[in-house]
């Protein structure tokens, strides 16, 4: 071997290597985020209906205070709120976006529900 370096011979090889993964690492990049957005939306799911519930079992409206902390790019959702004996049970599905909130939903759900001992 040489003591002196060829020109040329590996110059930009870093950088064809990588273009060649720079897509592979935008795909795991977005994965990641679609599974932060999931966990986001559990997240809020279970606190919409939380508060929900203890509004509802102090005498408050219910819908309105699970739909109060659920950012509008989630959308309403479905909330359902009542008295089942002692319990006043919210339940609370919201829809999970793809990628960016408020623009395109996956065609599930994330569902929660959630219950308080009635106050009245």
């Amino acid at each position: 071997m040489s003591r002196f370096r060829r020109r040329g011979g590996d110059r930009g090889q870093v950088a064809v290597e990588f273009l060649g993964l720079f897509p592979l690492i935008l795909v795991v990049l977005a994965v990641v985020w679609q599974c932060v957005l999931i966990g986001y939306t559990y997240s809020l799911a279970g606190d919409a209906a939380d508060k929900g519930a203890r509004a509802g079992a102090a005498g408050g409206d219910c819908a309105s205070a699970a739909r109060a902390d659920v950012p509008g790019a989630w959308g309403d959702g479905g909330i359902g709120c009542g008295a089942e004996g002692g319990v006043y049970r919210a339940r609370v599905s919201l829809p999970v976006p793809v990628l960016f909130p408020g623009a395109v939903d996956w065609p599930w759900t994330v569902e929660s529900s959630a219950g308080a001992a009635r106050e009245d």
